[in-house]
């Protein structure tokens, strides 16, 4: 022992024994500081909510996957971390900890920190003279080790209600996962694979124990192959909690979709997609067929055989009219010149969102504005059908423009639209400082505009009053809708200083929220400065600002503090 001693390096051995030294005493101020403050007894309430603060993503209750669930910025697995040693201070704080740990779990593949970096090596560290071996799965050893966690503990398995995993491990974990689920009987969605979609053989031992174990499951899918599976609801009286149901592509009739959806009282939102079958009759009254239940949202993709009257007829029903307050039209038979009948039927409509390929201009007969005193979102997406120097898709920015200055959608506040011309449109013309007249002349110059690019503007240009709030503005270019949304905040007139609508900038939203958040790291706690520099593609290239004054050159490669770590595993 001695010659290994000597052969060890004596610096090494100092420094242990320091950092020995300097652990002991941080344990001894630790017990000090824990005997003489007890954990503080708060009602049960005040605890829930601090624990929401320190683990935010165990209050995500939305029934989305993984990847469109992303709730805070911070490292989820480290909040998982803190909100457990929460639950271990005292025995007040474990029931109220476990609540919130265990009601909404998500296992992630990595930690979004510095921390991966020591875990990564450490995984791949088998033994002391192997440290390059094969790294272990550590989000299916985490599904493991929590199947083992509610299988032992019935209480703990009863609070979970939402499980969320990644795509790769619910696509190759199934066995896990079906032995998860199954001691799982409050659950109320899960993450999982599409084979349980389309009625894969391989998928069927998992499904079986949805259906067995799962009676209180609220959103379920049904895509091409599962049939049979669909038509087996209207007779298994199966999920009569269901809230959320996707039918797409299916190959079946509209007596059958009806059975089924006379089935499930608790169904709010429904999405049909891909269904040939679907024409307006499925909303018509009929005695000898359940009608079609009223909903909250309502969304109709690639139903070419769906029209504007067949909804109108669904909203002329007393039950459906005050109920539905979303509807997504996308590439269906309701034209765009049709949506003020669909708005003037629809008194709580708060999202509306239309997507429509066109080959001609809009008719050159009077058609009404667009009105409606609840619509606050709007997806307004015309598209071209080919990329031509005038393509006929302006004409209907001009009716949407028209439609935005007759005041008519007081309550609309985000619009998103193909045409990043529509900020130009929506802005005034200004007349001279020294012109006098009334109000109604402010406008005069704008509704010639309009009278010279849209037949449709003639017919409405006395009524043009001009917006009512605050509209957050998202355009893309036709051509490229590939590319991020670009903002621009437009601020209506205002008639008590005699002030001209205005508007921002419009700049790319990823730009917009920088600014918004700040970064820590930057100097003063300000955000980055930057400069925008066209790429060549329609898009922007972000630049440091080296010129800058108050910090150092934003590509400065000194770190400090626990930054040291990522910048030397970034290069």
């Amino acid at each position: 022992m001695g010659f290994l001693r000597h052969i060890r390096s004596r610096t090494k051995v100092k420094a242990s024994a320091v950092e020995a030294q300097v652990y002991g005493q941080y344990e001894q101020q630790a017990a000090y500081r824990s005997a003489s403050r007890p954990a503080p007894e708060l009602p049960a309430k005040v605890l829930s909510l601090i624990f929401s603060y320190v683990c935010p993503h165990a209050e995500d209750e939305a029934y989305t996957t993984s990847e469109d669930s992303m709730i805070g910025d911070g490292c989820m697995l480290c909040d998982m971390r803190d909100l457990a040693h929460c639950a271990s201070v005292c025995r007040s704080w474990a029931r109220v900890a476990q609540d919130s740990l265990y009601h909404s779990v998500r296992l992630d593949p990595v930690h979004y920190c510095e921390r991966e970096i020591y875990l990564a090596a450490k995984r791949k560290r088998r033994s002391r003279f192997d440290r390059n071996g094969e790294p272990k799965d550590a989000t299916q050893q985490r599904l493991q080790l929590f199947a083992r966690t509610v299988r032992e503990t019935q209480y703990l398995a009863g609070l979970v209600e939402i499980l969320k995993m990644p795509y790769m491990i619910r696509e190759t974990c199934k066995a896990d996962l079906a032995r998860t689920v199954s001691f799982l009987p409050n659950l109320r969605y899960v993450d999982l694979p599409e084979g349980v979609y389309n009625d894969d053989p391989a998928s069927s031992l998992l499904k079986n124990e949805i259906l067995r174990k799962c009676p209180d499951l609220r959103k379920m899918k049904y895509h091409p192959g599962s049939e049979e599976s669909f038509k087996m609801l209207a007779h298994t009286r199966q999920w009569q909690n269901l809230e959320i149901l996707e039918v797409k592509g299916l190959r079946i009739e509209p007596d059958t979709l009806l059975y089924v959806l006379a089935c499930l009282p608790a169904l709010c939102e429904l999405k049909l997609g891909e269904i040939s079958s679907l024409e307006d009759t499925i909303f018509a009254p009929n005695n000898q067929l359940p009608p079609f239940p009223p909903l909250t949202a309502l969304s109709l993709e690639r139903c070419p055989s769906i029209t504007s009257a067949g909804l109108v007829a669904y909203l002329s029903r007393r039950e459906t009219r005050g109920s539905l307050e979303r509807l997504s039209l996308k590439e269906t038979s309701v034209l765009a010149q049709n949506l003020h009948e669909l708005l003037a039927n629809a008194p709580r409509l708060s999202s509306l969102t239309i997507n429509q390929t066109v080959s001609r201009s809009l008719p050159l007969a009077p058609i009404p504005p667009l009105a409606s005193r609840s619509l606050r979102t709007l997806h307004y997406e015309i598209l071209p059908l080919s990329n031509i120097p005038n393509p006929p898709s302006e004409t209907y920015y001009h009716y949407l423009a028209s439609s935005l200055l007759s005041g008519s959608l007081t309550s609309l506040e985000e619009l998103y639209a193909f045409s990043p011309s529509l900020p130009d449109l929506l802005l005034f013309t200004p007349n001279a400082p020294f012109a006098g007249g009334n109000r109604a002349n402010r406008f005069s110059v704008a509704s010639s505009v309009y009278s010279s690019a849209d037949p449709l503007g003639s017919s409405r240009s006395a009524s043009m009053s001009g917006l009512v709030s605050q509209l957050s503005l998202y355009t893309k270019p036709p051509e490229a809708p590939e590319l991020e949304w670009s903002l621009t905040i437009i601020d209506p007139p205002s008639e008590r200083n005699g002030r001209r609508g205005s508007a921002t900038a419009t700049r790319p939203l990823s730009l917009v929220l920088h600014e918004r958040s700040p970064s820590p790291h930057s100097p003063g706690g300000r955000g980055h400065d930057n400069m925008l520099v066209g790429n060549g593609f329609g898009g922007y290239l972000s630049v440091p600002n080296l010129d800058g004054g108050g910090g150092s050159p934003r590509f400065s490669h000194r770190r400090t503090g626990s930054n040291t770590k990522g910048a030397e595993w970034m290069g």
